[in-house]
């Protein structure tokens, strides 16, 4: 069994100020993925131009914050929220759900193409390969924050996290998901993504490949409390969560957008059969 690294979740107090580590990843996501930005915009198909980058963070960042805590609420939190509303702005408590921040980003990306005249895919696929950097760091937040464990486990690489009321060895799923949804993901999307490709296929894959990770990895992460005991899709389906309940329509929508280049390899099988 490993020891969790003792680390205060608190990255630094000067007197009433107080930064948490939680708030750190998500500037470094922010940070990381401007430098990406930045890079990216100076491939010659590349729909956003260098001039236009800060302000396409920024929206995305506004997305991602305001979608990601709404979300939260809503998908995990809905009774906790109207019994505390106050609970929306208390961000650095944890509490922020990436299928929330998706949606906020799409919307955020939507209202940034139509200011700037680009097409909404083209746009969808240029952020695409910033996000697994911020997800990276936000495991690694989560981790810090000793939330979103893992369920009790006797594997070698288990953990016990001292804020687990259970005191009990359990996956650090955190560290999963930020190996695969952070690095993996950012490396197979990074690759594709590196040539010109329809409008669409970047953020396709990006959907499928994420859902399948996620999908994954929530069979080994702590269910909510909220939810145990309850179906989170329809009662045949009991065992799913509700993180894994929220990644089909992910994988639904990321093969619908790869779907002219199912047909086209479907067809290059057919006429060489």
């Amino acid at each position: 069994m490993l020891i969790y690294p003792s680390i205060d979740p608190m990255a630094l107090s000067i007197g009433p100020l107080q930064v948490h580590w939680y708030g750190v990843m998500y500037l470094l996501g922010f940070i990381v993925a401007w430098r990406l930005a930045l890079r990216n915009s100076q491939r010659p198909w590349s729909p956003v131009k260098k001039n236009q980058v800060e302000d396409l963070i920024v929206y995305g960042a506004w997305g991602v914050i305001l979608g990601g805590r709404l979300g939260y609420m809503f998908f995990y939190g809905a009774d906790k929220w109207l019994a505390d509303p106050a609970m929306l702005i208390r961000i650095w408590e944890g509490g922020m759900s990436f299928h929330g921040g998706l949606i906020g980003v799409a919307i955020a990306i939507l209202i940034y193409s139509r200011k700037y005249q680009i097409p909404f895919l083209g746009l969808t696929d240029f952020v695409t390969p910033l996000v697994p950097t911020g997800l990276l760091f936000g495991r690694l937040g989560n981790f810090i924050g000793q939330e979103l464990y893992g369920r009790p486990t006797d594997m070698p690489w288990a953990m016990v996290f001292p804020a687990d009321p259970e005191k009990l060895a359990r996956h650090p799923s955190q560290l999963y998901e930020a190996a695969l949804e952070g690095l993996v993901l950012f490396l197979i999307i990074n690759w594709f993504a590196r040539k010109p490709r329809l409008y669409g296929h970047v953020t396709g894959l990006f959907l499928i490949l994420y859902g399948m990770f996620r999908f994954t990895v929530e069979f080994v992460r702590q269910p909510d409390a909220q939810f145990v005991g309850q179906s989170a899709l329809i009662e045949y389906f009991s065992w799913m969560t509700r993180g894994q309940a929220l990644c089909i329509p992910m994988i639904i929508l990321g093969l619908w957008f790869m779907r002219k280049s199912f047909k086209g390899l479907l067809g290059n099988l057919g006429r060489s059969s």
